[in-house]
């Protein structure tokens, strides 16, 4: 089969190059191994789909804490505001929430993909199913890509845009990553990225299902805070989640978590002067009863009783024998609750895979190969990622812009 172009992988950043290219009268196919396009995109944002942030640049490079200046070309040609209005004009009406996050306002993910499936048809672009297993290459030159059953595709441009490897269940396999390779490109080593953390500290497991919001997360190595935000976090039976452990995750530079720890500021709204003045007048209203019980009205009850181990004093103890140093040890340790990271979650829980085609490989303006002509890479499969709140999916429609743009003025040769 012959086309102009060929894009391997039935994505958002794929689809979103491939409407781009056959708007440009370029003849496009896309081949996709799923039997669907855009399945991981039906679970992003919980359902709903954080399409992008509605923010500024300033803001978009802060967000991206891996290899952004790579992504300035791209974010200059296609901002989260291009990124709405592409979608708006395919009929998804957006919304703005919290933290800028934009969603479709129907809350509903199928919507974008439907979308997204009635543009690809009505654009005429042929979806294949078959996976690609191999670049057809000869001289340093991509001209297409054969299936694992056999079938060979023809083109003259040819688009990765595979994505990951976290979530395998939507189709993530990686085989991106071993295309990349037969075309001469370093893959820098995968890991997770946005991924729950798995803690030394057993409690953690005892207070499942506790959500905790407007508290302030810290990461540390060693004495150096390297991340600090309010929001909200979750116990699971393993650690922690949620979405300031997800954001802080992403601070993590490649090697040991067990080199960094995480605290909590339960009270953020109160100086530590003014909890230990809270605990003191909690104290003196209710002497004889015992300090475990006191706590309920200060602290969700499922961590009184790991913050009073923390502290190293008794649940049973009566309110009026509370020492001084015990209640500043309290003090102390509600304002700033210790984890130890004992590993990540499995990388197939991850949100995003850190790492992948080295942009030192990738012209940061066409996202074009530089190991190999008419080769072009989009999306996840490169190595960048941003945090949570839509900065992933606009570094895949940015790059996937970029590529487009470029693939769209590629000189043909028939």
């Amino acid at each position: 089969m012959e086309a102009d172009h060929l894009c391997i992988g039935g994505g958002p950043a794929g689809i979103f190059a491939a409407l781009h290219i056959a708007g440009s009268g370029k003849r496009c196919i896309i081949l996709e191994h799923n039997t669907q396009l855009g399945r991981k995109l039906r679970i992003t944002g919980k359902g709903r789909c954080n399409l992008t942030n509605y923010c500024d640049k300033d803001t978009l490079f802060a967000s991206i804490p891996r290899n952004s200046k790579f992504l300035y070309s791209a974010f200059s040609r296609c901002m989260p505001q291009d990124v709405m209005a592409f979608f708006e004009n395919l009929g998804i009406p957006l919304k703005i929430e919290r933290g800028n996050r934009v969603f479709p306002a129907s809350d509903r993910a199928e919507d974008v993909v439907q979308a997204l499936q009635n543009a690809v048809k009505n654009a005429g672009i042929p979806v294949v199913h078959g996976e690609a297993t191999q670049l057809l290459l000869q001289n340093n030159c991509c001209y297409g890509a054969v299936t694992a059953d056999g079938r060979e595709f023809h083109a003259e441009t040819t688009l990765i845009a595979t994505g990951g490897i976290s979530y395998p269940k939507t189709g993530s396999t990686g085989i991106g990553y071993q295309l990349a390779q037969q075309a001469g490109h370093t893959i820098v080593p995968l890991v997770p990225s946005l991924i729950p953390m798995v803690t030394e500290e057993s409690w953690c497991g005892h207070a499942m299902g506790l959500s905790l919001r407007n508290v302030i997360l810290r990461l540390y190595r060693g004495k150096k805070c390297i991340f600090e935000e309010m929001g909200e976090m979750l116990f699971t039976h393993f650690g922690v989640s949620g979405p300031l452990v997800l954001r802080a995750s992403a601070c993590i530079p490649s090697g040991s978590p067990q080199d960094y720890h995480l605290e909590i500021d339960l009270k953020p709204g109160l100086t530590s002067e003014r909890l230990d003045k809270r605990i003191q007048r909690d104290i003196s209203e209710n002497i004889n009863r015992d300090l475990g019980n006191l706590l309920h009205a200060l602290l969700p009850a499922k961590l009184i009783l790991p913050i009073l181990q923390i502290c190293h004093i008794s649940p049973g103890i009566k309110a009026h024998s509370v020492t001084r140093q015990q209640r500043q040890k309290l003090v102390e340790t509600i304002k700033s609750v210790p984890l130890h990271i004992r590993a990540f979650r499995p990388i197939d829980e991850a949100i995003i895979t850190r790492g992948g085609v080295s942009v030192k490989e990738v012209d940061a303006k066409t996202m074009a190969s530089k190991c190999c002509k008419g080769l072009y890479f989009a999306g996840e499969i490169l190595d960048t990622d941003g945090f949570t709140g839509g900065f992933n999916l606009q570094i895949a429609f940015a790059t996937a812009y970029s590529a487009a743009l470029a693939i769209a003025n590629y000189p043909l040769l028939h």
